[in-house]
C-alpha cells in the first residue's frame, strides 16, 4: 500500500494530529513537536504518550515524523544558533517515545554569505546534535528553496559526508527541487535523477519525499507551495514520481496550502491517490 499522509496540526495535542490525517484518508503524518515560531521546547508526559501509542496503532499511521521549527538556524554563530541545537535535542529526545522516526529539518541560512566560520558551526552543531540524542532517532535534511542551505544535491552530500553519521537522512522536497532546476515529467528522468543521487552518495540516504506543486517558475529560486494540479510542476511528475519502481515504496507527505486555504486536506490526497497506479 502507498504511503500518502500530510503535515497536521498538534491543537489539542499530538492525538489530535493523528485523527487529523486519518480524516482526511492519510496514513502516514508529519507534525511540529511544539509551536514552530517560538522557541517552545518539546516537552510531554506519560499518558499523552500511551494514548498516541494505542491511537496510533488503532489507525495504522506509518511512518511518522517531526518537522522542525521555522526558527531554526544551524549555521548561526550566536543565540539562535545556540537556540536551534537545544531545540532540536529536546525534539529528537522525544521522537522515540511516540515512535517518531526522527525530525526534518531546515538547517537554515548563512545570511550574507558563506564563511568558513559558520561552516564549522554547521557541521559542529548538527554532531553535537547527534552526540545528544538516542541512536533511534534520525536527522533528516530537507533539501532548500530561496538562498537556504542544502539548495544543491552537491551541496547536501558536502553535508552528508562532514557530517558522517548513519543516522543522517535526506528529504526531498519536489517544489523546492523545481525551484532549483531538477524536474522529472517522464520516468527516464527521474531514472537519471536517483542515479545522481546514487552517485552523490544521497540514494541510502533517501528517507522521505515532500509532494506540493509550485507557485513559481521552474529554476526560479523561490520555493512557494501550491496544491496538487494548481501549480506550475505539472501532474506528470507528481504521477511519474509516485508510480516509479524505485520511488513508489517512499512515504510521501504533502504540505499544500489547502483548496480552502486551511492546510493539507483530502482534496489534494485525493488527486494524488487518483494517479497511483494499483
Amino acid at each position: 500500500m502507498i504511503k500518502l499522509g500530510a503535515h497536521q496540526s498538534i491543537a489539542g495535542g499530538y492525538s489530535e494530529a493523528l485523527k487529523r490525517v486519518n480524516n482526511i484518508g492519510g496514513n502516514c503524518l508529519q507534525i511540529f513537536s511544539s509551536s514552530p515560531r517560538g522557541w517552545n521546547f518539546a516537552k510531554t508526559d506519560q499518558a499523552e504518550v500511551k494514548k498516541f501509542l494505542s491511537l496510533k496503532s488503532k489507525l495504522s499511521i506509518a511512518p511518522i515524523y517531526f518537522h522542525s521549527s521555522y526558527l531554526v538556524n544551524l549555521a548561526d554563530e550566536s543565540r539562535i544558533g545556540h537556540l536551534s541545537k537545544i531545540s532540536l535535542i529536546a525534539e529528537m529526545s522525544l521522537a522515540p517515545l511516540f515512535q517518531i522516526k526522527g525530525s526534518i529539518v531546515h538547517l537554515g541560512s548563512y545570511k550574507d554569505q558563506k564563511t568558513k566560520s559558520k561552516y564549522k558551526q554547521l557541521i559542529s552543531n548538527i554532531k553535537d546534535i547527534l552526540e545528544k540524542t538516542p541512536k533511534e532517532s534520525f536527522f533528516i535534511i530537507e533539501n532548500a528553496g530561496n538562498r537556504k542551505i542544502g539548495q544543491t544535491l552537491e551541496e547536501i552530500s558536502q553535508l552528508v559526508k562532514d557530517i558522517n553519521n548513519e543516522r543522517v537522512r535526506i528529504c526531498l522536497d519536489t517544489c523546492h527541487l523545481f525551484s532549483n532546476g531538477y524536474r522529472f515529467d517522464k520516468g527516464s528522468e527521474l531514472t537519471s535523477f536517483l542515479d545522481k543521487l546514487d552517485k552523490l552518495n544521497l540514494l541510502d540516504k533517501l528517507e522521505i519525499w515532500h509532494v506540493n506543486d509550485s507557485r513559481d517558475p521552474f529554476n526560479s529560486g523561490h520555493d512557494r507551495h501550491d496544491n496538487i494540479g494548481q501549480g506550475l510542476i505539472g501532474i506528470n511528475e507528481f504521477k511519474t514520481l509516485l508510480n516509479h519502481k524505485k520511488t513508489k515504496d517512499y512515504p510521501f507527505i504533502i504540505e499544500t496550502p489547502g483548496f480552502k486555504d486551511e492546510g493539507p486536506d483530502k482534496k489534494n490526497l485525493d488527486i494524488l491517490k487518483s494517479i497511483v497506479e494499483v
